[in-house]
């Protein structure tokens, strides 16, 4: 899909607005499908392999979806061993993106390490790209609670369309169940939020999911959905 035919394709920031709104009580599925509809194979999803309803959802709707993995080569081998678990159960086209040369001198934890290390791989790995699904949720952080469904995204360029914005912890974990779908394997270690191995702890019972990740650190985003 050209660059111009996308930008036929794409509503006003008005009418994501609409849209976004029109979505609030629609199912995931139906979000999704109106993004294969409306982008095509210029739809992307990008994900973290936190857990797997996203993947699981879009690729029922969109088959050959094209899914962006970014590699920090800071990853639990536990991740990465999960990525290879469900590239290989869905079939996935997967894209694997890793850091610039740049990005030695600010390994993981230091203060522009997911700049180098997932912002600067995604901001590359989507160009051409329409629009691009996420597994936001509104409940993740303060900062994500007025998260709307679909929207422009002025940092990378395009629409970003978030699913699962309205699904609590609960809804995830059911669907999982419900699914019968693989859980991370650090899950039952008490990570309940998981990100890079250096920055990322268990958390106790009771404890934020989130509280784990940056732990120490006066950061609460990685700069994706800032």
């Amino acid at each position: 899909m050209t660059e111009s035919t996308l930008a036929d394709k794409r509503p006003s920031i008005e009418g994501l607005a609409a849209l976004s709104r029109d979505f609030e009580s629609a199912p995931a599925g139906k979000v999704i499908a109106w993004a294969a509809e409306t982008f095509g194979d210029a739809l992307v999803l990008a994900a973290s392999f936190e857990d797997v309803v996203l993947i699981d959802l879009a690729t029922k709707a969109t088959p050959g979806i094209e899914v962006i993995f970014l590699d920090t080569e800071a990853h639990f081998p536990e991740t990465l061993a999960f990525v290879e678990e469900i590239r290989a159960r869905y079939g996935l086209k997967l894209t694997v993106t890793k850091p610039g040369p740049e990005a030695a001198s600010h390994p993981c934890g230091r203060e522009q390490c997911c700049q180098f290390r997932k912002v600067a791989p995604l901001r590359q790995a989507v160009q051409g790209s329409g629009a691009w699904l996420t597994s936001l949720k509104r409940v993740d952080a303060p900062s994500r609670a007025d998260a709307p469904i679909v929207g422009w995204d002025d940092a990378f360029g395009l629409v970003k369309i978030n699913p699962l914005a309205t699904w609590t912890n609960d809804d995830i974990a059911s669907y999982l169940a419900d699914h019968d779908l693989p859980v991370h394997p650090l899950v039952s270690r008490g990570y309940l939020s998981i990100g890079c191995a250096p920055t990322t702890r268990p958390v106790a019972p009771g404890e934020d999911p989130r509280a784990g990740r940056w732990a120490g650190l006066d950061k609460t985003e990685c700069g994706l959905h800032a």
